[in-house]
């Protein structure tokens, strides 16, 4: 934790942030974003260091179809296939957001400045076309400070492994329960171990790991609410945060191991925890309570911008609420599980439906793409 002086007393929320150790990135890219400057402005004044993209975020920002209407037309002139306009026009995107954040990229050694793109959901449980895909999607958008986006799924793991073996920096996406957190980071020392018998430069390879915060508290809160005991309603609110912090515990554990030791020595980065879907979604609760919570050194919080707005007004950053709550973190998550609530189901659920719905979004973003391709099409001709 930082010293608390005058200084960091009167410094804003997002200051405080930054100076815990905490990276700020963005959830959230469209054309407009980029074309309006208005993501420059956001690393220039709210301390945005990074931006992560999904199926879902695309298909808001393509499906409206802004900004992309003359390149929409081009794509329709060369008659390209829906899925290669799609990767087109997201592509673009993520080349451009990279070329705003290349100085950060530099000025923190490749720490930040990083730009997510997410392999195609549907490729969840494909392991070797998942490989396919992320090498496709580092060569397209061909900037360094890229990272391709790869679900935590059983078929991503060893997926993960493979793109690092490559020298290819990985965001592991979709990571609920601590178990599966686990296998995420072998699965990246696994490949840190096959990039250095390559002869790889590790000290190039960056890597976080996504673990996902409201959503869990959204599906263990309805199971209390149905519950209705003075019990299950006081622990409302307190999954998730306990979730994420027995993830970061188990990320120091991991970190401070003879295994990683050797991989240090040999100049590898350690593979940070970021916490993902941190806008919270129920009303009663303070809307930074995902980001106040979860200050730890050595973090990344990916923000949508109106809890990025939300934490620069009223953010309530004290230092590290972390590393000293694993005991209350274990005791949270064994009041839920003596309520009958199955912490093992209820990720797993969460884990599918996470797949899910960025296949469904994903899907629907092709739909919208398609009938643009065929009106531009009928105009060109």
């Amino acid at each position: 934790m930082i010293e608390v002086t005058e200084a960091t007393a009167t410094a804003g929320a997002l200051d405080r942030l930054s100076n815990e150790g905490v990276s700020i990135w963005l959830d959230d890219l469209s054309r407009r974003r980029i074309a309006s400057g208005n993501l420059a402005e956001l690393v220039a004044t709210k301390n945005v260091v990074g931006v992560t993209t999904n199926p879902s975020i695309f298909q808001a920002a393509i499906g409206s179809g802004e900004g992309y209407e003359e390149q929409l037309a081009d794509l329709a002139v060369r008659g390209v296939t829906v899925d290669e306009a799609v990767r087109m026009m997201t592509t673009a995107d993520v080349r451009s957001a990279a070329d705003i954040l290349h100085s950060v990229y530099t000025a923190t050694g490749g720490r930040d400045g990083r730009v997510s793109i997410e392999v195609d959901p549907r490729l969840a449980h494909r392991t070797a076309a998942t490989i396919a895909e992320a090498k496709q999607l580092a060569w397209l958008v061909d900037r360094p400070n890229v990272m391709i986006k790869i679900p935590a799924t059983r078929a991503g793991l060893p997926a993960i492994t493979e793109v690092i073996g490559l020298g290819i920096s990985v965001n592991v996406t979709l990571i609920f329960w601590l178990e599966r957190y686990r296998e995420v980071i072998d699965a990246y020392l696994a490949g840190l171990e096959k990039a250095a018998a390559k002869g790889l430069d590790l000290s190039t390879i960056h890597s976080v790991a996504s673990f996902f915060v409201s959503r869990v508290d959204a599906e263990i809160d309805k199971r209390l609410t149905v519950l209705g005991t003075d019990a299950a309603l006081a622990l409302k609110g307190r999954a998730a945060l306990a979730n994420a912090r027995l993830a970061y515990a188990a990320y120091e554990e991991v970190f401070a191991g003879d295994r990683w030791t050797a991989l240090s020595g040999a100049g590898a980065n350690k593979q940070r925890p970021l916490w993902a879907s941190t806008g919270v979604k129920d009303p009663a609760y303070k809307d930074t309570l995902y980001v106040d919570d979860l200050v730890a050194p050595g973090t990344v919080n990916t923000m949508p911008e109106a809890t990025l707005n939300a934490t620069a007004d009223h953010g309530d950053i004290t230092g590290d609420t972390v590393t000293g709550g694993y005991a209350q973190a274990h005791a949270d998550l064994a009041a839920v599980e003596a309520l009958g609530i199955s912490y093992d189901e209820v990720v797993t659920r969460l884990e599918d439906e996470g797949v899910a719905k960025f296949a469904v979004a994903w899907q629907d973003l092709l739909d919208a793409v398609t009938k643009s391709l065929m009106s531009k099409g009928v105009d060109a001709e």
